[in-house]
């Protein structure tokens, strides 16, 4: 079982990685799914089918569950777990998934490395957050900055947010041994704090926020 990374969060919950390296029969033989999941996985093609198995997969394990509790979406499309009180999300980026689960909001995005994501910057980042980007290792600092706020986008989970004016990250320097920094959702008088942490793992950049 691939499972390269299950560490648990203070005070509570817990994260973790799958490496895939299995075909998709193999996780179809093992994931007993709902009406509904089936309905989902037909209108996934390709290498996506693999990886939404995946996140399946690893949930069910991180679950420590005999029976596997199935993922149902809410009226804004966020993922739940049926017979769980806590909080999950998931995200996966080619060969690998990712999964969050605590008793608080919590999101989790992992990307694989792509050059071209300089492009777009003034799509995601305001003018404070691209003044802090980090001249040496600027591709691997908007890496973090964009799972970032795509983990806040995922926590929040309820659409309609502006990534540049809604989803606004602290000021932080880039590491290559990862860290932790501060974010926040700030729309319509409302706020809400989150922390976030992220670490490289192989040419990947993973972060995860928690609700404070």
């Amino acid at each position: 079982m691939p499972v390269i990374k299950h560490n648990n969060l203070e005070p509570a919950g817990e994260f973790g990685l799958w490496a895939i390296e299995e075909e998709e029969p193999w996780f179809l033989d093992r994931l007993v799914l709902s009406s509904e999941e089936e309905e989902q996985l037909q209108r996934i093609k390709g290498h996506r089918r693999i990886e939404w198995l995946a996140a399946r997969m690893l949930i069910h394990h991180m679950s420590g569950r005999e029976e596997r509790g199935f993922f149902y979406k809410d009226e804004f499309g966020k993922p739940h777990l049926e017979g769980s009180d806590f909080y999950i999300s998931i995200s996966h980026s080619r060969k690998i998934a990712s999964a969050i689960a605590a008793p608080t909001q919590v999101g989790i995005d992992i990307q694989q490395f792509v050059p071209k994501i300089d492009r777009i910057t003034h799509k995601f980042l305001n003018q404070r957050e691209i003044q802090n980007l980090d001249t040496k290792d600027r591709l691997w600092h908007l890496h973090v900055y964009w799972s970032a706020k795509e983990a806040l986008y995922k926590a929040y989970g309820r659409r309609q947010l502006d990534f540049c004016e809604h989803i606004l990250i602290e000021d932080f320097p880039y590491e290559t041994q990862g860290g932790i920094f501060s974010g926040s959702i700030q729309k319509e008088e409302q706020t809400e704090h989150y922390q976030l942490t992220y670490e490289l793992v192989r040419n990947y950049v993973l972060v995860y926020a928690v609700q404070q």
